[in-house]
């Protein structure tokens, strides 16, 4: 067993676990939300309205939960955020209704891609980094990763087989899809039942204890950098809502006419790819920095991400979505890692709350752009441009911003390089 994993005790192991139940469920139901929301008899201008309203709520909610949980109790917050995911799934698989469904998108926690949404990992990665020495944090950082990316591929592969075994059996319309929708709403109940055991070791200190008097959203000495990271995460996250794997499986569904078995194959794979590359991403760091890492694999992948629609078949925009998932998510357990090393233990929740529900803001501007350029065959590629411009950008302004920056003697091992 690697060095990371045998710093795991047990609240570090069950957070492991209930990041890999989670991200099944993302990775199930991103394959098959936008297909299902279309076979209910919504249109694509709806389901991108629906799908910016998830995240936006989520941004709401996750901003809530996340800067209080240091204060009330991190396992308090999390049970209330997987109850409001099985709420999601629940309402989904029961109704049609726009106004609802709404509603429900912008209450609850809904996921439409494989990536996480709500207050989930903002919490868990604070407990996470509570229960294992500072040294091993990026590589801890990068194998949590790890298990979320192979859950997420098992869930896309699971949901497009289960979707194609549906349909080859007789079912028709959004009856082919909507178990799976009723299984997201049971994964929150599982989630529920699972961090009720988690124990004191994951809270501040070893327990429920008030944050400084003198903060300001739960942060005190690293306000100012949590807030421009928060201010260039979004502009990332901005662009990425414009590919949420739920878009981009619809458009290949459009593009080329793959089906759900097929659709959920791409993602299977995709993820392995995603999940692999994280253990590279430690190494990488460990050698030349945790902003060096992050930039200069982010950067190649999103000009393959540029590339996708200009291919003239679906082999070739294939090949290229994996090779580019092959070193798209590198940037995660490091840019993870960055913000827990640059902050003080006792603002990890805010700071990791507060940079999530920046990138979720951004996301959530995206998704009904995209749905209305999805509507229109001249327009269908353009998210793939626009997502890609925009990383672009934002690489290019995270490394002039940050590459001098030196993390706090708190966490000394992750210093960057001069």
């Amino acid at each position: 067993m690697p060095q990371a994993l045998r710093a795991l005790k047990g609240d570090g192991v069950l957070l492991f676990a209930t990041r890999s139940l989670r991200m099944c469920a993302y990775g199930f139901l991103s394959v098959v939300l936008m297909l299902y929301l279309k076979a209910v008899g919504l249109s694509e201008a709806q389901i991108g309205f629906i799908l910016t309203m998830a995240l936006l709520g989520d941004t709401v909610i996750s901003l809530w939960i996340t800067t209080v949980a240091d204060r009330v109790g991190r396992k308090r917050m999390l049970l209330v955020g997987a109850l409001l995911m099985a709420l999601a799934g629940g309402v989904f698989a029961a109704t049609n209704h726009f106004l609802a469904l709404v509603i429900v998108a912008t209450i609850g926690v809904l996921s439409p891609s494989d990536k996480e949404v709500g207050p989930f990992l903002s919490i868990e990665q604070a407990a996470l980094a509570q229960t294992i020495p500072d040294e091993q944090r990026t590589a801890v950082f990068a194998w949590y990763h790890l298990a979320g990316s192979v859950a997420a591929a098992l869930g896309a592969l699971v949901g497009g087989f289960v979707g194609q075994g549906l349909e080859n059996a007789g079912a028709s319309g959004a009856e082919v899809y909507r178990p799976l929708v009723v299984a997201y709403g049971v994964v929150g109940i599982l989630l529920a039942v699972a961090f009720s055991r988690m124990g004191r070791g994951a809270e501040p200190s070893g327990h429920q204890a008030p944050a400084s008097p003198s903060t300001w959203m739960g942060l005190h000495r690293s306000r100012r950098t949590v807030l421009r990271l928060s201010c260039l995460f979004a502009l990332d996250a901005f662009g990425g809502g414009f590919i949420l794997q739920s878009i981009v499986a619809y458009w290949l569904h459009v593009r080329f006419g793959l089906e759900p078995a097929v659709l959920g194959g791409i993602f299977f794979a995709a993820n392995l790819l995603a999940a692999g590359s994280a253990l590279g991403a430690a190494a990488l760091a460990k050698r030349f920095g945790l902003i060096n890492t992050m930039v200069f694999t982010h950067l190649p992948s999103n000009v393959l991400l540029v590339l996708v629609p200009l291919m003239p078949n679906v082999e070739l925009a294939v090949t290229l979505l994996l090779i580019r998932f092959s070193i798209s998510q590198m940037d995660v357990p490091t840019r993870q890692s960055y913000t827990m090393a640059v902050v003080q233990a006792d603002e990890r929740s805010a700071a990791s709350g507060i940079t999530t529900v920046a990138r979720s803001i951004g996301a959530a501007l995206s998704p009904a752009l995209a749905g209305y350029l999805l509507a229109h065959a001249k327009s269908i590629n353009l998210p793939f441009f626009i997502a890609g411009g925009v990383k672009i950008v934002y690489d290019l302004w995270l490394y002039r911003a940050f590459v001098k920056h030196r993390p706090s003697a708190i966490s000394a091992p992750l210093r960057e390089p001069e």
